[in-house]
């Protein structure tokens, strides 16, 4: 058929003529978790965490996967993945999140065709405000060579085959991207307090980087990017230490 115009077209245009994939917006949210030292003079650890929500129906019952939705017909990616964070941790602003990659494998959703489009969000766990009717939990990571395995603080233990669809891939490209982006960039910082120890951020970038660290090499580096507040930290069974904020 010969049309006269684009309206014309578009107007007599059938969109049912080709197969239509389902896309969601699925969210890494990333956060620092603290545990206990091994006595009162000890500061407590930083690991390294993700949260994860157990799925409450078919399919892949009763299995953990991120935080994610179907993508609406009149909102974009990263609109539902803003919809998606807020309804799982009732924040609204103030938190960094980019686009990680589009998982597209075939076979990904015994559903249907479904693409991912995942992002990875930074946040500071103590500003999150959990819906009561959701089942979260926050996972420390740990990679075992290529190996994911995640642990909760009550105990639950995760391997990769543990995870919904393909979400334990995803965590480990967003463990990736994580660890090359802290080398050069700020992000670290979206996920501290306002106010830290220099300590607690060297115990953040060794729970990411999984490798100590040189104190004194560690300082050097971070010296332009924090500011020294005034304040400083009591009440740990140590010496003070001096309080910083990120200098942006």
């Amino acid at each position: 058929m010969n049309y006269q115009s684009e309206a014309e077209f578009l107007k007599n245009y059938d969109a049912s003529q080709f197969e239509k994939p389902s896309i969601t917006s699925d969210i890494i949210i990333f956060s620092v978790s603290s545990q206990m030292g091994e006595n009162w003079r000890r500061a407590d650890k930083k690991t390294f965490s993700v949260l994860l929500v157990k799925r409450a129906e078919y399919p892949q019952m009763d299995k953990w996967n991120l935080p994610g939705g179907f993508v609406g017909m009149r909102e974009t990616s990263i609109d539902a993945a803003h919809r998606v964070l807020t309804r799982e941790t009732g924040v609204t602003d103030d938190i960094y999140m980019e686009q990680l990659y589009t998982f597209d494998a075939i076979d990904r959703d015994p559903r249907t065709r479904i693409y991912a489009i995942a992002y990875m969000a930074l946040v500071d766990k103590d500003k999150l405000h959990y819906a009561e009717d959701r089942t979260a939990k926050w996972f420390d990571i740990r990679l075992d060579g290529d190996r994911l395995i995640l642990t909760s603080e009550d105990g639950v233990r995760l391997t990769e085959s543990d995870l919904a669809f393909d979400h334990g891939e995803i965590i480990k490209m967003g463990i990736d991207r994580m660890r090359n982006k802290v080398e050069y960039t700020d992000i670290v910082f979206s996920m501290m307090p306002d106010e830290f120890t220099l300590g607690e951020l060297q115990q953040v970038y060794e729970a990411i980087l999984d490798k100590k660290l040189l104190a004194a090499a560690f300082r050097r580096t971070i010296a332009s990017k924090v500011i020294e507040t005034g304040n400083m930290q009591t009440g740990f069974g140590h010496r003070p230490s001096a309080l910083f904020k990120y200098r942006g």
